[in-house]
């Protein structure tokens, strides 16, 4: 039987506390470099929804739950050091990126102990039996793989949509759906309900990323809080760019020439209606998340955080 004894507000204070925990007790020689980024935990979207799956009716939360959720968020904060060293990001969530403040080797590294640390305390839990099939580095793997088929389709201006829905699939998807699945498995959830909430939070995690597409073109840096208009300098071919080039495909031909500059981007994107399309695709998962949870028949503080995370990611910095 779980024990539950946690409500939303303190569970998500002691997933905090845990973040910051993992990084305070790395050896000295990681933390001098990682200290700092308990400074930027981020909105923590990923351990929310962990906790508010694991919820019984009365909406509490066991213990196990807040493990698995720190767990994903060192995880997530993992791959934004990889990812920034990707993309030679300097700024990141208003603060200077770990690649720019202490060199990629060194943000390479640190973002591995990071990834370790995180498999680590999944191993904290205290049911540790209940959780043998549950095998967290198959989203892992996912990560890497979508990152890595990214990285092989830099500069790939014949990018199709499919081909794109699969590296987001991988690269953002893929963790948002273990976090809906943590938190259902120490939940207690059935195995039906499981599936659904793992959809879930495969399809709030595709939203998530079209939905920052879009941002790309419709914010300035300071409220976005990192680099925007960069995915086209950096080789990043999103969504937005896909349709406006599918519409008009001389514009591929353009950007392998090296005639396509910036400005060109945007208009064309805003001329063929790059950044509508993608909201409109976004809205049609949202649709299917709407859907999953009238399956689910979600009620009291489950449906109402797991409702707003969805509107967050759907909506973006609206």
């Amino acid at each position: 039987m779980t024990d539950r004894n946690l409500d939303f507000d303190r569970a998500f204070e002691m997933v905090r506390k845990e973040c910051a925990g993992i990084i305070e007790r790395a050896p000295g020689l990681i933390r001098g470099y990682t200290s700092y980024l308990t400074a930027a935990q981020g909105k923590m979207m990923r351990a929310a929804a962990t906790l508010a799956c694991s919820m019984d009716e009365d909406g509490m939360i066991p213990m196990d739950a807040v493990i698995f959720a720190s767990a994903v968020e060192t995880m997530h904060l993992a791959t934004l050091i990889h990812d920034d060293i990707m993309d030679d990001a300097d700024v990141r969530r208003g603060l200077v990126t770990l690649q720019k403040k202490a060199g990629k080797r060194t943000a390479v590294i640190c973002g591995d102990y990071l990834l370790a640390a995180a498999m680590r305390q999944l191993s904290r839990a205290k049911e540790n039996d209940r959780y043998k099939s549950f095998d967290f580095s198959r989203y892992v793997e996912r990560v890497a793989l979508g990152e890595l088929r990214q990285n092989i389709n830099n500069k790939n201006f014949r990018l199709d949509v499919f081909r794109y829905l699969a590296i987001i699939d991988g690269k953002t998807a893929a963790l948002f759906e273990g976090a809906y699945h943590a938190g259902a498995l120490a939940g207690d959830e059935s195995s039906e309900r499981i599936a659904l909430l793992r959809k879930l939070g495969r399809y709030t995690g595709i939203i998530f990323q079209l939905t920052d597409d879009c941002i790309d073109y419709e914010v300035s840096e300071d409220t976005a809080g990192k680099p925007v208009q960069a995915d086209f300098e950096n080789g990043v071919i999103t969504m937005p760019l896909i349709h406006a080039i599918s519409k008009d495909p001389f514009l591929a031909q353009d950007a392998e020439n090296g005639s396509l500059t910036k400005e060109k981007v945007l208009r064309e994107v805003e001329r063929h209606g790059g950044v509508s399309f993608t909201h409109k695709m976004a809205g049609d998962y949202y649709d299917r998340c709407l859907a999953i949870m009238d399956k689910l028949a979600l009620g009291g503080r489950k449906k109402e955080i797991l409702s707003g995370l969805l509107e967050r990611a759907y909506r973006g910095l609206k």
